[in-house]
């Protein structure tokens, strides 16, 4: 009983406290942000201009596609090995997309790292409004000065008036 409890204990706390963290490290490894910022919110990267993950109406399963396969006709490049050659992306192979073929990414992922991803970008970044200063610290750590641009959008943030007392 008490062996039982004990392994029941170090199983409980071996539990990672957010599944999404493999998802959050393949985002920084495969350079997401590099085009998407660490916000999601996109704007000019090194593919153009990104769209935004924040408003984005894509399911998982749509993340997941575009993830692997890249979007045809934009900078947004395929993360799967074998991408319209050996696997068929959006119903197309390379001869369909033609000139539209999007880019080869600088790194391939692997089919369960782009399914941590896009649950990353659904439970972290998908329909969060605009960026604070606590999502920084998470994506960054708290000793990145960063995230400063945002401390005096807190909520409970302190300012001080130069008006005088009456």
């Amino acid at each position: 009983m008490i062996l039982s409890t004990l392994c029941s204990a170090l199983a409980q706390s071996a539990a990672p406290a957010d599944p999404t963290e493999a998802g959050k490290a393949v985002f920084k490894r495969a350079n997401c942000f590099g085009c998407h910022k660490w916000h999601g919110n996109g704007g000019g990267g090194y593919g153009g201009d990104a769209l935004s993950l924040r408003k984005t109406e894509l399911t998982r399963e749509q993340i997941i596609e575009t993830v692997g396969c890249g979007r045809p006709g934009t900078g947004m490049p395929f993360f799967t090995r074998g991408a319209y050659d050996t696997v068929k992306c959006h119903d197309m192979n390379r001869e369909d997309a033609g000139n539209n073929m999007p880019p080869e990414a600088n790194t391939f992922l692997r089919p369960h790292d782009i399914e941590a991803v896009a649950d990353y970008v659904i439970a972290h970044i998908k329909d969060k409004g605009e960026p604070n200063h606590k999502e920084c610290v998470d994506f960054f750590g708290d000793t990145s000065r960063v995230c400063d641009v945002y401390k005096a959008q807190q909520p409970n943030a302190q300012t001080t008036t130069s008006e005088p007392s009456k």
